[in-house]
């Protein structure tokens, strides 16, 4: 089955793994549809940051966009724990499948690698909740994010990459 990855960066891993990958060159919103995706809209908006973040004009719409075609075609949307979003489109509560039949759940970033925990909630829609214990790690690496150059901060781990291309692709596609 096709995945897409949807508010990719230019220089993700994605592009190496076979993905319809859509950078900010690609945009997004031209993407058709048709397959379960994994949703990475830009988060400063929404983030423990925003005050004094610094978003494109319209940045902020792109995770309700994001939101609303999860729930259409399926998929995994990664967006920060501490995120606005859930509670505004009504998943803020982990572990419960939503009338969307989308759940949301915790992970840590620094289980596949990054340097900082980052922690972050994924909404996933049309599959199942993985076993997260083979992930699960209580070491907890020492780095902050907000130390780390723009670039280090967004990018997707490769090893998260490959977990959230695999999680996506057992999710069903509504009609």
């Amino acid at each position: 089955m096709i995945v897409a990855a949807l508010f990719v960066r230019e220089d993700s891993h994605y592009k190496s793994m076979g993905l319809d990958c859509y950078d900010l060159q690609r945009d997004a919103r031209t993407w058709p549809g048709g397959c379960p995706a994994i949703y990475h809209p830009p988060c400063r908006s929404w983030g423990r940051y925003k005050t004094v973040a610094k978003p494109r004009p319209g940045e902020k719409e792109l995770a309700r966009w994001a939101i609303a075609n999860v729930r259409r075609f399926g998929g995994v949307l990664e967006h920060p724990a501490s995120s606005e979003l859930w509670r505004e489109s009504g998943c803020s509560r982990y572990g419960i499948r939503d009338q969307f039949g989308g759940v949301l759940f915790p992970v840590m970033q620094s289980w596949w690698g990054h340097r900082a925990p980052k922690e972050t909630s994924l909404y996933l829609v049309g599959g199942d909740v993985p076993d997260l214990l083979s992930f699960y790690t209580d070491d907890i690496p020492s780095g902050r994010i907000e130390n780390m150059c723009r670039a280090e901060r967004e990018r997707t781990p490769l090893p998260f990459a490959m977990f959230l291309r695999d999680l996506a692709a057992t999710c069903k596609v509504s009609p």
